[in-house]
């Protein structure tokens, strides 16, 4: 029997995925669990529509993601730091003071938890940092720490 499965299903499949499994299999626990619809022509007809609906929708993400990055790279975002007269900055620069100073100098607001420092940043100077977009769009990111 086939079904289009309407959430994940570990070991089966994806949301809006159509997959063949057994009758027993579908009635008894995929269908009344709400996990999945049977293959009946009207909803295959909406799985297209919600496939072509979601095609669009990662296309504006992907055009706008691409937008974001062309920004980014454009310069270096400066993060200013307490120094001691060394050189060395007070604790570290965290993922919260790049994604605020990206707000501030970029005009784009990106969650902290999508951005990943390369290594250490102790001192003042240039580093990189990696900002995850997720679905495998990735950028590097570099920014500069000053002395306040």
């Amino acid at each position: 029997m086939q079904v289009i499965l309407i959430q994940d299903v570990d070991n089966l499949g994806g949301k809006n995925e159509l997959v063949t499994v057994k009758n027993g299999y579908a009635r008894n626990f995929l269908i009344p669990q709400k996990f999945a619809v049977e293959a009946s022509n009207s909803n295959l007809k909406q799985l297209d529509e919600r496939l072509k609906v979601a095609k669009v929708k990662e296309e504006k993400m992907l055009a706008e993601i691409a937008k974001v990055v062309e920004v980014l790279k454009a310069g270096p975002v400066k993060i200013g730091a307490k120094t001691g007269t060394s050189g060395k900055i007070f604790g570290s620069v965290t993922g919260v003071q790049i994604a605020r100073a990206i707000k501030e100098q970029k005009g784009y607001e990106i969650d902290r938890r999508r951005i990943h420092i390369i290594g250490d940043v102790k001192e003042l100077g240039t580093y990189k940092a990696r900002l995850d977009f997720g679905k495998g769009n990735e950028t590097e990111l570099e920014f500069e720490v000053v002395a306040e």
